[in-house]
């Protein structure tokens, strides 16, 4: 009998061992919301395909890209007092008056009007704006124009309107991945214009290990790998201006337009990348935080347990410098020999 149990035992490990070994790597390379996307997954079987995920992606445009001419978002914004919200719509939305809230204001997404007369929007400009200009924009600009009444957001007044590429790709990336979840893939990276979510490991124990860039004092625009962390599951977000810009003279006129004062943001910081257990979370709060000081935002960090940080920023004289948060410290992978 006790012959009988080893046997099985042996026979169960090995069924285990092959099923192990059945794992196999997929990858899925694509195009969506005005970038690039990458799926890798492990699983016995392509049980995820490529048109699956662009017909994800395909009707989350329809919803809230500002380049569909079609899309939900924009019908919004040319409406005068609001629009009833598709269920994508919906939940971007009421997340972003989450995080617009806890980051009092800095996060806004009626900055569209903004994004657009800075030259960052979906329309080419020939001029930046006057002051006289933004001075009439600004009255438009604010979380408090908005308003959500069941699945209906109203604005109180026409000129309103959002603008959700801080959040939205974040989005995008939570439901490709829940829907790799659905299919019973247990490992996985969703990658969309650089936001990322993982989960699992890989077939051989091992954590999937993600390169964080960053600028050098040498050449700001040339980014370079600063730290590689492991992750077993959660996202990774970042936001920055040494990238996107315009210039303006010998300016350079940062992408990321602060909502109070309607001008492209001008403090010390250069990016910031967010860990958070969902890529909306992190993809919402990167922008936030970019819009602070540095020792705000490592304030900022400290108080939201949900999220980690790393941060790079300018010195009073001009140089580069970095801080992490003890929980982003603990991500970083132990350097092999």
């Amino acid at each position: 009998m006790l012959y009988i149990k080893l046997t099985f035992l042996w026979v169960l490990l090995l069924i285990l061992l092959v099923k192990k070994d059945d794992q196999r790597q997929y990858f899925i390379h694509g195009y969506a919301q005005g970038t690039d996307y990458t799926i890798k997954y492990f699983a016995r079987d392509s049980v995820v395909t490529k048109g699956a995920v662009d017909s994800i992606l395909g009707k989350i445009d329809s919803s809230m890209s500002l380049y569909k001419p079609y899309s939900q978002i924009n019908k919004f914004n040319a409406s005068s007092k609001g629009l009833t919200l598709d269920p994508d719509f919906l939940k971007v939305m009421k997340r972003s008056f989450q995080i617009a809230q806890s980051t009092d204001g800095k996060f806004d997404v009626t900055v569209k009007p903004l994004v657009q007369v800075w030259g960052f929007g979906a329309k080419t400009i020939r001029d930046f704006p006057d002051s006289a200009a933004i001075a009439n924009i600004l009255p438009c600009i604010g979380m408090h124009n908005l308003r959500l009444e069941g699945s209906f957001l109203h604005k109180s007044k026409p000129c309103v309107q959002v603008d959700l590429n801080g959040i939205a790709q974040g989005y995008s990336v939570d439901v490709v991945a829940d829907y790799l979840q659905h299919k019973g893939v247990k490992s996985f990276v969703v990658e969309i214009g650089g936001e990322l979510r993982i989960k699992g490991r890989k077939p051989d124990g091992s954590l999937f290990r993600i390169g964080i860039e960053g600028p050098t004092e040498v050449n700001q625009a040339e980014p370079v790998i600063k730290h590689v962390i492991e992750l077993k599951t959660g996202a990774i977000t970042t936001s920055g201006n040494y990238r996107k810009f315009l210039q303006q003279g010998s300016k350079k006129l940062s992408h990321l337009i602060d909502p109070k004062t309607g001008y492209p943001l001008q403090n010390a910081m250069i990016s910031v990348t967010i860990y958070a257990k969902d890529a909306i979370t992190a993809d919402g709060y990167d922008n936030a935080i970019m819009a602070m000081e540095p020792n705000e935002a490592i304030d900022f960090i400290k108080k939201h347990k949900e999220l980690e940080a790393y941060i790079i920023y300018h010195r009073k004289d001009g140089s580069i410098a970095d801080t992490l948060s003890s929980g982003f410290k603990r991500l970083i992978a132990a350097k092999e020999n």
